[in-house]
């Protein structure tokens, strides 16, 4: 299988950040197609049977409308920067239950020169999704070691103190005070281009596998 991406893929997003502005994207809106949303379907289109083989419950959708892709186009309403373009790309796979909750279980990717990552979890959920995940951990310490067997180390915001409720001198008492529960892997641009990436992104997703089931299952959600 050939490279999905290539070194031009960056070099357009390296060109939008310095010219973010809407005359310049018309200009250079066939590059943009053809270095950077093209190559994204197609690589979302072969991740597909990959992500299924780890759970089914996840959507991959190529398609543009709606899809796994993240619009390129920026929600400048209450920002105080207008620049119009995100300036990477990214596209999340989300559990199918996804308009059950605000936020939902799910794997991610992140392209941006410099700056390239994947994995899974779950990303500022909403205060009854959280307190579910919270008290499965709570309850279930054996099931939660083994989520985190793999050594992936959790990141986001977590609280100063115990949640209300929850035994400060409980054993996992740093866990429960998360208030996001995912994991990255880091990918260096040559390992965006090379031709195995879909795989190794897929693996990225293995690897953070048990967190994205426990959680799942935390919300009584089918792995």
């Amino acid at each position: 299988m050939s490279a999905h991406f290539s070194p031009a893929f960056f070099t357009f997003l390296k060109a939008l950040k310095r010219h973010n502005d809407r005359e310049w994207f018309q200009a250079n809106r066939e590059r943009y197609v053809s270095d950077v949303e093209a190559p994204t379907l197609r690589f979302i289109s072969d991740l597909a049977p990959r992500l299924a083989a780890i759970s089914p419950a996840f959507v991959v959708d190529p398609k543009r409308s709606g899809g796994s892709m993240f619009r390129i186009y920026r929600d400048t309403r209450f920002s105080a920067d207008k620049s119009p373009y995100k300036t990477h790309v990214a596209a999340m796979f989300p559990h199918v239950e996804r308009k059950k909750a605000p936020a939902v279980p799910g794997f991610y990717l992140h392209l941006e020169p410099g700056d390239c990552m994947g994995g899974g979890g779950i990303y500022h959920p909403d205060t009854a999704t959280l307190t579910r995940i919270r008290l499965a951990i709570a309850e279930n310490r054996k099931g939660w070691a083994a989520a985190r067997k793999n050594g992936i180390t959790l990141e986001g915001d977590t609280l100063s103190r115990a949640p209300a409720g929850f035994d400060p001198a409980h054993p996992a008492i740093e866990d429960l005070r998360r208030k996001d529960f995912y994991a990255l892997v880091p990918f260096t641009q040559a390992d965006v281009c090379r031709a195995d990436f879909v795989d190794r992104y897929a693996e990225s997703c293995r690897r953070v596998a048990p967190l994205v089931s426990f959680i799942t299952r935390a919300l009584g959600w089918r792995w």
